[in-house]
């Protein structure tokens, strides 16, 4: 049992090679906010990205797939 215990301890240690003045600047909870809302983050991948400047035209595209989507299917006769 005080060996898992050791390591837990050790767990907690940031490594050596982490150079702590890099890493001055950052937010603690800065999305914190969006993440109580319940705001989804997506990766998009980079290819797809390419085709999308901001955040709104990725929602205004996904909401005219989302219409197309729900319209109901025409039969060709």
């Amino acid at each position: 049992m005080k060996k898992r215990a050791e390591k837990q301890e050790r767990r907690d240690e940031l490594r050596r090679e982490y150079d702590l003045s890099k890493l001055k600047g950052g937010v603690r909870g800065k999305y914190v906010a969006r993440f109580r809302a319940g705001t989804n983050l997506v990766l998009l991948s980079p290819d797809v990205a390419a085709y999308f400047p901001d955040e709104q035209s990725v929602n205004t595209a996904l909401r005219t797939l989302i219409r197309v989507a729900k319209r109901p299917l025409r039969r060709a006769h």
